[in-house]
Order: C-alpha cells, then structure tokens, then sequence
C-alpha cells in the first residue's frame, strides 16, 4: 500500500497525472471545403474542415442565436423538410440527413445509435414521403348510421412523417417513422 501511495506521489510531483475519467465526447458539425456539413468527434481542422459553430459568446439580454443567424438555414416550413429529406436521401447523404435531426438531450451512446439509425435511411432508395396524423378514438368506431350532417373535419397537424424506401437492390419495402418537432422556430426530425 505505501509503494503505491509513493508511486502516485511521485507521479504527481512529476506533472504525470493517472487518468481519473474518460471525457465526454463532444459532436462537432464541420463546413468542407464545398461547405457540406461534416460531423467528427475529433477537432474540425483535422479533417480538413472547419467549425459551423462560432465562438462562444453571449448576447445581450441573454438571448441565444438561432441557426439563421448561425449561418445555417434550418426549415421553417413543414414543405421545407420534406424537401431536405427528400434531397439527403437521394443524395445518399447521412451529414445532410443528420443535419435535420433535433439533437438536443441526446447522450454519446445515444448519438451513434441515431447516426447508425439515419446512415440506413440515407442508402435506401426512397419511394415517397406520408404525413402521419394523431389517431383518435372515433377513428375505430364507423360513423353513425343517421341522416344527420356530418362535422366538417378539424385541421391537424402531422405529428410524424413516414418514409416509403425500399431495401438496395431490391423490391422490399422498407418503411421509417420519423417524429416531427418544432424548436427554434424550425422543423427537426426525431426516432
């Protein structure tokens, strides 16, 4: 017990410090040299990028900037979206489909299960893309059998959108849910 209390010792007083805890690791979303977004868990400069994000700084009044102001266009339309999913898949694009996903509270382990997740989406042909919309409890039961006129139907939103793809190479169809959120005031996909 006192050779390891001195060898720690020692080591201290060398500047050699035992590692005490792996560090958390930190997503960075990267511009290349054609400004497509690259996501690394190592610094941009390494890959021959170069930060998105700009430095650390607070607004007066502490209000946050939002990704227009960050140099990104997110989509504020629901038809934005569609078409920037429609365009990463057909470009086979897992940074740009990535890109889309609303990543915040999602933990290391977390992140590489998505990534994984949108990397398949990304390399299946996609056939089409269906809003989902809430379900509700008359939807089970068939409408009444009267003369009455019937309730014009209530506008909904779509809470999820559903992705129509096929397995490469084949026929077999391949479906995806994707749940909708709206933060920032943008559209983001969720799984």
């Amino acid at each position: 017990m006192n050779s390891t209390l001195a060898l720690l010792l020692s080591l201290l007083l060398a500047g050699v410090s035992p590692p005490v805890q792996a560090q958390a690791q930190r997503l960075n979303r990267c511009s290349d040299a054609t400004g497509q977004s690259v996501y690394t868990d190592r610094p941009c400069e390494t890959v021959g990028a170069r930060s998105r994000m700009p430095a650390a700084s607070a607004m007066p009044g502490g209000n946050t900037l939002d990704r227009d102001q960050l140099g990104a266009r997110c989509p504020r339309r629901l038809s934005e979206l569609v078409g920037a999913l429609r365009g990463a898949v057909a470009a086979n694009d897992v940074n740009r489909l990535s890109s889309l996903y609303l990543w915040s509270a999602v933990s290391d382990a977390g992140a590489q299960r998505v990534l994984g997740q949108l990397e398949s989406i990304a390399r299946r042909p996609l056939v089409d893309i269906v809003p989902v919309y809430p379900a509700h409890d008359d939807d089970a039961m068939p409408p009444p059998a009267t003369e009455e006129a019937a309730a014009p139907p209530v506008h909904q939103n779509p809470i999820a959108l559903r992705l129509e793809q096929v397995l490469p190479g084949t026929a077999t169809p391949s479906r995806s849910v994707l749940g909708l959120r709206r933060q920032y005031g943008c559209f983001w996909i969720t799984l």
